[in-house]
């Protein structure tokens, strides 16, 4: 008598992590360093850069208006099954350690792909908000919304090297 065991392999996507922008990152040092660690984060998770163009002939346009018609551009960016955290200076703040724990739990648990946003000079509209899941703040401090960028991208690979007990980070 013969037992065959049938076994049903189910394969399991690796969270994508996205870092969505609006308008081209056009400072050459700060594209460098961009570059830079969105070069280092591909080791750990696929994760890509997607620039939204600046509109265009906005003199006219008042906050609002340009908030809303950015918002249109990155709503169209989005899938339904994202997971959309928005880096905000109204978000909650977190130290490096507990950055990488949150990455991590998105990572056990969620089981979405996540898409980090950085808005254009005005902010989010309010369509953009109550589409997010939650928000990001890098510090207190204002920085250009180039040098987010980079600050959040080193910050999102030094997440990565803390959760695999790599020493680039030092407590």
């Amino acid at each position: 008598m013969s037992i065959f065991v049938v076994l049903e392999w189910k394969t399991v996507d690796i969270m994508k992590i996205t870092l969505l922008t609006v308008g081209k990152t056009d400072v050459r040092w700060v594209r460098d360093g961009l570059e830079l660690y969105v070069s280092r984060l591909k080791h750990y998770v696929p994760f890509s850069l997607v620039e939204i163009p600046e509109l265009k002939n906005v003199a006219s346009l008042g906050r609002e208006q340009i908030k809303a018609r950015e918002g249109e551009l990155v709503l169209k960016s989005l899938k339904p099954s994202d997971a959309v955290i928005l880096l905000d200076e109204r978000g909650r703040q977190y130290s490096s350690m507990e950055f990488s724990s949150f990455i991590q739990d998105r990572m056990t648990r969620s089981g979405k792909d996540m898409v980090f946003v950085i808005g254009g000079a005005y902010g989010f509209s309010e369509d953009v908000y109550s589409r997010s899941e939650g928000s990001v703040s890098l510090s207190k401090m204002t920085f250009s919304h180039q040098m987010v960028r980079t600050i959040f991208a080193e910050q999102l690979y030094r997440a990565f090297t803390i959760i695999k007990g790599e020493p680039y980070h030092h407590e």
